[in-house]
């Protein structure tokens, strides 16, 4: 008891420092990317500290289309951006590709890698979720509604088909289940506070974790269906062995008052499945709902005025993460006391904004691309560089698998094949191909992290793979090398190649560099330029988003 007093009365403290910021917060109807730009900006100023220019077009058209649209852009799309004097042709090249159906199928691949039924650090596969997210994105539905249909899932329902695939991933290990909930909608890793108080961080105790774990407990494996009986009290040791038991408890601190059975033994969890299993293969029927759903519980308690600040700021600082490659708080699990984000104003502004505008996805993705602090250049001229927490540099982000296998063959395709003549739907059609086609490449690359490396694997897969020569490097009338390997001219080809592939024009320097090497492969040009794309396709240039 003592422990829970002291735990809300903390969380009090905290909530009444956070309405003070909130009464200080710029207003709520300026737009998204003015006030990114304020509250970045400022401690800039105070500390004297000189941003980096602005990128320049080419980076941001290549920026842009890696984060809205999932791939590089095309030889015509560069051609297009650099050429165009409109002043606000950033903001028509957002709003076009946002519209293009590529901005879907990208979002479907990030949410679906967000929320990954695989257990976190493993490069298997438990089963996709694009089923469900692909209507979801595509009604741009809120995030708050997606959590609902996640937590509270119902394959009965045609609009929300394959959201049970989340909490069926996971039912089988509670503990699991917990914490990536904790993790993936409240930005906080209680893991920690399984065994015992965290060490670290006084906001977490052991009633925390199995507050949370109590939500869930009452799920199990019905069959193919999920079943979740009445609540029940959930049993655990404190580090000296005292025998405790849990009820339903948000992170707040504040507990549910709600009755609880007990917990359905192992003979009584198998009497259950048995059934199920006996039932006839045609017979569809769910087991039947509880009285009282504990995760319909757990859903209302999180999102309760004064609870929903942990969803609300995570999913702001998620899509930051995305866009920024790092958090407004990091690591972004670590939303906590001992961790305060680098520009708390901002934080609570946008998740303020987020809450009042219905967690809408798409409106936060536009409002933080179209900010300057987005728009900056990767490159420092400077050689005392600032702090990247600052954010006054854009940060390198690696490619995902789906980004870099779908990259990889817009860059190494006949660029006359997307565009030129050709007709704008027709483009998109056939980029919806090379995305499809990529899957299974994609498939051998690992998701980046934030200590990302290029690993062994990866390495010898660019350098020793049949798959690399037959996929990207062959010289067919419709790939890059085979359009090149034709041509007369070496600076054209060098050209043509880079701009294909790096998505901006050749610097001199690397050009000279270029002819003077196929000049050596006279013998063997056709192998020199298909040398030379290779080169190009794994350099560090190609691999990151800068």
């Amino acid at each position: 008891m003592r422990t829970t007093s002291f735990l809300l009365s903390a969380i009090a403290g905290l909530l009444l420092t956070e309405l003070g910021r909130a009464a200080d917060l710029l207003p709520a109807a300026r737009p998204i990317h003015e006030v990114v730009d304020h509250y970045i900006d400022a401690p800039l100023r105070e500390l004297k500290i000189e941003p980096a220019p602005l990128a320049d077009d080419a980076t941001i058209l290549r920026r842009l289309t890696l984060d809205l649209g999932g791939r590089i852009p095309t030889a015509s799309e560069l051609q297009a951006y650099l050429s165009s004097t409109d002043a606000d042709k950033k903001m028509k090249l957002v709003d076009r590709l946002m519209a293009s159906p590529g901005f879907l199928r990208h979002q479907v691949n990030e949410l679906d890698s967000l929320l990954s039924t695989a257990p976190v650090g493993s490069r298997r596969s438990d089963g996709s979720m694009r089923e469900y997210l692909t209507l979801a994105v595509k009604e741009n539905r809120p995030w708050d509604r997606v959590y609902r249909e996640l937590m509270i899932a119902d394959d009965s329902d045609p609009s929300r088909k394959g959201s049970s695939r989340f909490l069926k991933s996971r039912v089988r290990d509670l503990d699991r289940l917990t914490t990536e909930v904790s993790i993936l909608f409240f930005g906080v890793n209680i893991s920690c506070a399984q065994c015992h108080d965290h060490p670290l961080v006084q906001d977490w105790k052991q009633e925390h974790y199995y507050g949370l774990k109590a939500f869930f407990a009452p799920t199990f494996e019905a069959g193919q269906f999920l079943g979740e009986k009445e609540p029940s009290v959930v049993p655990f040791k404190s580090p000296k062995g005292a025998g405790k038991n849990a009820t339903m408890m948000f992170l707040t601190g504040e507990p549910l008052a709600v009755a609880t059975a007990k917990p359905l033994t192992p003979a009584e969890q198998k009497k259950i499945k048995d059934a199920e299993k006996k039932k006839p293969k045609n017979d569809k029927t769910p087991p039947p709902p509880p009285k009282f759903s504990a995760r319909a519980a757990l859903v209302e308690a999180s999102l309760k005025p004064e609870a929903r600040h942990f969803f609300a700021k995570s999913f702001a600082n998620q899509a930051w993460y995305r866009l920024f490659g790092l958090g407004l708080v990091s690591p972004i699990d670590q939303m906590h006391s001992e961790n305060m984000p680098s520009h708390p104003e901002l934080l609570d502004w946008l998740a303020r904004d987020t809450a009042e505008h219905g967690y809408d996805l798409r409106r936060m993705i536009r409002g933080l691309v179209l900010s300057n602090a987005y728009a900056r250049s990767s490159r420092y001229e400077s050689e005392k560089k600032p702090g990247t927490r600052s954010f006054a540099v854009a940060r390198l982000r690696a490619l995902t698998p789906m980004q870099l296998a779908t990259s990889l063959r817009i860059a190494t395709a006949d660029p006359d094949q997307l565009g030129g003549k050709v007709k704008p739907e027709e483009v998109e059609r056939r980029i919806e191909q090379y995305e499809n086609s990529a899957r299974g490449f994609a498939n051998l690359i690992e998701q980046p992290r934030d200590d990302f490396q290029i690993s062994v694997t990866e390495a010898l897969l660019f350098s020793n793979s049949d798959r690399i020569q037959k996929e990207m490097l062959a010289d067919g009338g419709d790939r890059l090398v085979g359009k090149i390997k034709l041509m007369k001219d070496p600076d054209a080809a060098v050209e043509i190649a880079i701009r294909n592939i790096l998505t901006r024009a050749p610097a001199p320097e690397e050009k000279k560099a270029m002819v003077e090497y196929l000049a050596q492969r006279g013998d063997r040009l056709a192998e020199g330029y298909r040398q030379m794309v290779w080169a190009l396709l794994t350099s560090a240039e190609f691999r990151f988003n800068y």
